[in-house]
């Protein structure tokens, strides 16, 4: 299973939010119903989509509503998100091993 918007590996029984969609007929005989399909984000892609600007189209604007009510109702899931962020920080460098080669750098204004 992989993030819809960042195409992140998600393994079974680690912490996502899934998005369930299917279709299904209304006044009409006999009812139909679709499949179901399942759209998965990463925490951190949920929170992020929460707080962004509202998407272009119906389907979208819908799951992005469900997502920022997850993402209001209860910390855990922006916590989630922290939590593998920290964990991709620990995994970058500090930036100082490259401060020695900046020391000798001279920089001018251009124009």
């Amino acid at each position: 299973m992989f993030c819809l918007r960042c195409r992140r590996e998600i393994e079974v029984g680690h912490k996502s939010v899934a998005v369930y969609m299917f279709a299904q007929t209304v006044g009409v005989k006999p009812r139909q119903k679709s499949a179901a399909q399942r759209i998965c984000f990463c925490p951190q892609c949920a929170v992020s989509l929460a707080m962004g600007l509202a998407p272009e189209g119906a389907l979208n604007m819908a799951a992005w509503d469900m997502i920022r009510d997850l993402v209001s109702a209860e910390p855990t899931l922006n916590q989630a998100a922290w939590e593998n962020l920290r964990g991709v920080v620990g995994l970058l460098g500090s930036g100082e091993e490259n401060s020695a080669a900046d020391d000798g750098a001279k920089y001018r204004r251009a124009g």
